[in-house]
């Protein structure tokens, strides 16, 4: 009783002193208040690493370097328009800055801080040597023609290229960032650069990219959930599924879960959730993929070419299923969502978006004994197959689909091993929270003891 009494001030008094020092940033103070919780009592427990004296969790949690700056370009019309672009360059203790770029209307700060703490995290999980950053502009790609994404792209990288590079950071793709949005990022930084270098990942085959980058993130997160569900003697053959999203990491999520046995019955955007029964199998998804990739349309013409349900407005967790994979965006899951998915037969959450689930969502899982992976190590297998892609371009190779997708599988499986370690509780029993934020920190506060005070 006396140690728990000790963890709860030590974690209270740590979250006001973050919290006082970062006003409005709610995102960001989800995300620190996860791993406090966890990582408080650890380095009670371990008085002699000297973690708490050197205030590593401290330093951790602040970025070393901010950069925000002014996107002039201009649109179709002739008429000036002006976005904020940011990069987050948060810890580069055991690597190069490495973290996505997300064009949307919703990021801020807070959002890029929260993912670049984030992604500290998920990149030492891989094992790779890679730090934690993240980037990207309140710039929304819908809507606009390919000359306007890509003005706005040449304009963002001709400030962003001042403050990246191969050995320093990699940005890579995120939420409205994808393969046409990396093209005109890396043509431009060519352009300015004067040198054909690997600082971007997620790029196009042709010009240096990774076979199965795009269906990394994904594919990574069923991998993981395999993991955890035969830790428990169980199976993804014949599980109904429920995927949420319909963008990159929805539709790889869905091609694997097919290709494992599972079968997938809702996908959904920011309109809505379709409920297909029957499932969503390869042909099915075929459409999903030129509906959103070709001609960027909405979730609903799915369900009225293949005559199943649309829900407007609403998300998918209502439906019985005995896995979800939150695959759209940050706290799209909440507690009522949770109750709902236990009510409906969930046995396990697994996520695939940045943080999908709320702080309340996430506490009733455990409490519930729904199994649980949070993203920095479920969907770590989108930054690790960048890792692979910054190798083959340093080695001048191109591994075969079957390598990358065993590297990839290999990663996941280590990560699952490295959770299992740190997270046991009694028997089977796994907290993966605990177990992905110790190995994490661990790995990159033994690194920022061994570099000194800097």
């Amino acid at each position: 009783m006396a140690a728990a009494q000790q963890y709860r001030a030590e974690t209270a008094s740590f979250m006001d002193w973050f919290t006082q020092r970062n006003p409005g940033e709610p995102e960001f103070i989800q995300a620190v208040r996860e791993v406090a919780e966890v990582v408080v009592p650890y380095m009670v427990d371990h008085p002699k690493k000297g973690y708490r004296e050197a205030k590593i969790l401290e330093r951790m949690t602040e970025p070393d370097r901010v950069f925000i700056f002014r996107v002039p370009w201009m649109d179709d019309r002739g008429v000036f328009q002006v976005n904020r672009g940011y990069r987050v360059q948060m810890n580069n203790s055991i690597g190069p800055y490495k973290g996505g770029l997300r064009f949307h209307p919703t990021v801020n700060l807070s959002v890029l801080k929260f993912l670049a703490f984030e992604q500290i995290f998920k990149n030492s999980l891989t094992t790779l040597p890679l730090g934690g950053g993240k980037g990207g502009a309140d710039f929304d790609p819908k809507g606009k023609s390919d000359a306007e994404v890509m003005r706005f792209c040449q304009s963002f990288m001709t400030e962003l290229c001042k403050h990246i590079g191969a050995v320093t950071d990699v940005p890579a793709g995120d939420i409205g960032v994808g393969a046409r949005e990396i093209g005109y990022l890396f043509g431009q930084y060519k352009r300015i650069r004067g040198n054909f270098t690997g600082v971007l990942t997620g790029k196009s085959l042709t010009y240096g990219g990774s076979l199965i980058r795009p269906e990394a993130t994904g594919y990574g997160n069923v991998y993981f959930s395999r993991e955890m569900i035969e830790h428990v003697d169980r199976g993804l053959d014949g599980a109904v599924c429920s995927v949420s999203g319909s963008g990159n990491v929805a539709q790889y999520t869905v091609e694997k879960l097919n290709e494992l046995g599972a079968k997938v019955v809702t996908v959904s955007d920011s309109s809505g959730f379709v409920h297909d029964p029957e499932g969503i199998d390869s042909e099915k998804l075929a459409f999903i993929m030129a509906l959103k990739n070709e001609r960027r349309g909405r979730i609903k013409e799915y369900a009225e070419h293949f005559k199943c349900q649309f829900f407007e407005g609403q998300k998918p967790w209502g439906v019985a299923c005995d896995y979800a994979y939150p695959s759209a965006t940050q706290n799209e899951l909440d507690l009522s969502d949770a109750r709902s998915l236990l009510d409906n037969g969930c046995k396990g959450v697994f996520e695939g978006a940045n943080m999908p689930c709320t702080h309340d969502a996430v506490a009733f899982f455990h409490e519930n004994n729904v199994m649980y992976a949070p993203g920095k190590a479920s969907n770590a297998g989108g930054v690790a197959t960048s890792g692979l892609e910054m190798s083959q371009n340093k080695l001048g190779l191109s591994w075969t689909r079957e390598e990358v997708d065993g590297k990839l599988t290999g990663i996941m499986r280590n990560i699952h091993q490295q959770c299992v370690k740190h997270g046991t509780l009694d028997g089977k029993r796994v907290d993966y929270v605990k177990g992905a934020n110790i190995a994490g920190f661990e790995k990159v506060a033994q690194a920022m003891m061994s570099q000194g005070l800097v």
